[in-house]
């Protein structure tokens, strides 16, 4: 077996689909991104990267604040919709029956729908060629609480969040390990017999 060697290209894949909204309340809208990611714990930073020329980018750039909003099953209908129409003449939160959120550090608003929503603050803009990434700090994680088992902790695996991949989303299938599962030391229940 051998492998086909291709020209350079974007196939890193799969990729977080997510929504980004953006603007205010008043004037909002929303991009998707599958350009997005993490890059750095302490301080919590992300990064999206956007065309120029979409009508998303000088709203994140004139206010520096975005809300990275992650994407469900029950969403991916309107996450491909809010990537392929431009806000710049609709209003994307009517048009796809999504509702606005006040946000606790950012103007913009956040997804009501969307399990987890992430507030960001644009710190640098690295203008790259076909796409500028807004390198953002972490604000604030807000989870729907349904999410929130009873030990205060977020079932992620309950979302039925969804990936982009090669021009396709896919259901993010079972979890099938956790960190550091490689090398956990496994284990063992000691039966003692109980005497009569």
């Amino acid at each position: 077996m051998s492998k086909v060697t291709w020209k350079a290209g974007t196939f890193l894949y799969p990729l977080p689909a997510v929504m980004v909204s953006c603007g205010t309340m008043e004037k909002s809208n929303i991009i998707t991104v599958a350009w997005t990611g993490i890059i750095n714990t302490n301080p919590a930073m992300v990064y999206i990267s956007v065309r120029p020329t979409r009508y998303s980018y000088n709203l994140i750039k004139e206010t520096g604040e975005f809300v990275i909003n992650l994407t469900t099953q029950k969403l991916a209908y309107a996450t491909d919709w809010c990537g392929v129409k431009t806000g710049a003449n609709i209003d994307k939160f009517k048009e796809m029956h999504l509702t606005k959120e006040k946000a606790k550090f950012v103007k913009c608003p956040m997804i009501k729908e969307s399990p987890v929503s992430v507030e960001c603050k644009v710190k640098e803009i690295k203008e790259l060629g076909s796409h500028h990434m807004f390198v953002a700090e972490v604000l604030a994680i807000n989870a729907d609480e349904k999410y929130i088992d009873e030990k205060g902790a977020f079932d992620i695996s309950k979302c039925d969040l969804i990936a982009y991949s090669n021009g396709n989303y896919y259901s993010l299938g079972k979890k099938i390990g956790k960190f550091g599962f490689s090398v956990q030391k496994k284990q063992t229940k000691n039966k003692k017999s109980r005497k009569k």
